[in-house]
């Protein structure tokens, strides 16, 4: 794990730095396991992000604003709100060698710590008053750990200290050279990561590479002098705060980031903060991921909605392949013309043979009936089924365009990136019946928005994300002559390309259609097949949903997906 213990004090001196005195203006809970704060300092607003996910715990200051993730607090987002909102931050402390962060805070209710332990697997965040915990983000009992109980009411217990490593400041070259004598075969980063507070694989492996000019060299064969100094040098400026965040790339992606240069990996390159290098290594934690915990009851009712209605489309199709019941109504009825004068008044059963070469039909008789009122019977009941069979492809076909309508909903709440679009894929529920049982509770909004992307060479693309957007962009701000686009054969979003009757260049196009492409179901293949038509060329669906088109004249380019 990278967030390691000088990972964190880097962090800690950047808060320090850029955070005390401020005013906590709101708290957020961003999901399960992650909080947010918005603190205002130095005339500016700053975002810091807590995780405390069991993979990837950390805390840092994050570009943009927290979006919330839940639709109810939690016991700990309750406490939040009471404690930290409107309180003023004081300090952030890190104790020796710990990936432990302690965030004081004054305010109405007096003063407090938030305590962050990203540590992997037991990662937690704490709010601790008077050495007695308010409540934390992972509650842990007495049977899951008897020496550290995390609960509220309960007094808070520090991580358990690492007895059996050595402060690396106090090595001397005696030490360092018995360490290495002890264990001759053992790597060398491997021994610091064992032997010495403080060392993580990733400053292990950095200060072994800087000593010996390589990974795989082993404690026989390294000299405890040139270790020692590496050492010394390395760990002396972390500890005295020179910090010197750097971020490694490979392929266009941050695989690894430090507090200091890294030499041991290629492509290393320094940022303005640790803050900077966590973001480009994790992603800001913000857009459509804060909103999965909101999603989750709308996505069950769409994932029922889905499953009854594909029950029913196959069924229809069953039927339409189905005829052998339908012509056993009608052979019944002309049977029952042909041997009328052999049945008997008050028979309730009849059995004769229609075809030589199959068995016996066994019909049942109505006895309060006459054999011809029998036979008129299995007749209407024929043309009754007759008559159905007429209205299967119709019914097969409006129920396809239904189930099209929902798969377009499920794409348009996986893209949803705030309280608006998921809102709007409840009220779509809602409003065609498919919604079962109460409405879930969520924010008061007003409608989303279709995105607007100006381009450089002076065009306007409208890109709708929902069905309702979708309506709006085609048919209200698209006009006969502008260009539309939409992946092909997968729900997704109308975009528009407003010409003004001007030719649109190729690189707007294929912006355009990159746009299409992210905003559909397909937004993570490598290549999108996207159609691209004139606006004139696209009609409603007649008797379909918001949304629902069909098109012709349309051409096909093949692009990566890109967001706005």
């Amino acid at each position: 794990m990278n967030f390691d213990v000088f990972t964190i004090a880097a962090v800690t001196a950047e808060l320090n730095d850029r955070l005390r005195g401020g005013r906590v203006q709101d708290t957020l809970e961003l999901g399960d396991d992650a909080i947010g704060l918005e603190i205002y300092s130095q005339q500016t607003r700053h975002y810091l992000y807590l995780s405390a996910h069991p993979q990837s715990a950390r805390l840092h200051l994050v570009p943009e604003r927290l979006r919330r993730g839940v639709e109810n607090p939690s016991p700990l987002g309750l406490m939040l709100r009471r404690y930290v909102e409107g309180s003023r931050f004081i300090s952030a402390t890190q104790p020796a060698w710990e990936r432990v962060v302690h965030l004081a805070f004054a305010g109405s209710e007096g003063e407090f710590t938030l305590i962050a332990e990203p540590m992997e697997r037991r990662s937690n965040l704490l709010l601790v008053q008077n050495g007695q915990i308010l409540d934390c983000i992972r509650r842990v009992g007495a049977d899951e750990n008897r020496v550290r109980v995390s609960l509220p009411a309960h007094p808070y217990v520090p991580p358990p200290p690492q007895t059996l490593k050595r402060d690396p400041m106090t090595l001397t070259l005696t030490l360092l050279a018995d360490l290495l004598d002890a264990e001759p075969s053992k790597l060398v980063w491997r021994l610091l990561t064992e032997k010495l507070l403080g060392f993580s694989p990733m400053l292990a492996k950095e200060t072994a590479f800087r000593a010996a000019g390589r990974l795989d060299c082993r404690a026989a064969d390294c000299s405890a002098r040139a270790l020692l100094a590496e050492i010394q040098g390395l760990i002396g400026a972390l500890v005295a705060g020179q910090f010197a965040p750097h971020i490694c790339e490979q392929e266009g992606q941050v695989v690894a980031y430090a507090a200091y240069p890294i030499t041991h990996l290629p492509n290393a390159q320094p940022v303005e903060s640790i803050s900077a290098a966590l973001n480009a290594f994790h992603g800001a934690p913000i857009g459509e991921a804060a909103y999965a915990n909101a999603k989750k009851p709308v996505q069950a009712q769409l994932t029922e909605a889905i499953e009854r209605v594909s029950r029913r489309l196959e069924a229809l199709k069953r039927s339409q392949r189905d005829e052998t019941e339908r012509e056993r109504l009608r052979q019944c009825g002309e049977l029952i013309l042909a041997y009328q004068y052999q049945i008997a008044r008050g028979q309730t059963t009849f059995s004769a043979r229609y075809d030589f070469d199959a068995p016996p039909l066994e019909i049942a008789l109505d006895p309060t009936l006459t054999p011809l009122e029998n036979a008129q019977r299995y007749f209407e009941q024929y043309e009754k089924a007759k008559r159905a069979a007429a209205e299967l492809p119709s019914l097969i076909a409006a129920t396809e365009r239904e189930l099209d309508f929902l798969r377009q909903l499920e794409t348009d709440l996986a893209l949803a990136a705030n309280y608006p679009e998921i809102g709007e894929v409840q009220d779509a529920l809602q409003a065609n019946g498919y919604w079962r049982g109460a409405p879930s509770a969520r924010p008061r909004s007003g409608k989303s928005a279709p995105l607007k992307v100006s381009t450089p060479e002076g065009f306007v693309i409208w890109v709708g994300r929902n069905a309702r957007q979708n309506e709006e962009v085609t048919f209200t701000k698209g006009s006969a002559d502008d260009l539309w686009l939409h992946a092909r054969g997968v729900p997704g979003a109308h975009v528009i390309i407003k010409s003004g009757g001007r030719a649109v260049p190729q690189t707007v196009l294929e912006r355009a259609a990159s746009l299409a492409a992210y905003y559909s179901a397909s937004r993570n293949e490598a290549y999108v097949p996207v159609d691209v038509t004139e606006r004139r060329y696209v009609r409603k669906i007649k008797g379909g949903k918001a949304g629902m088109v069909t098109y012709r004249n349309e051409s096909t380019l093949n692009v990566p997906p890109r967001p706005a």
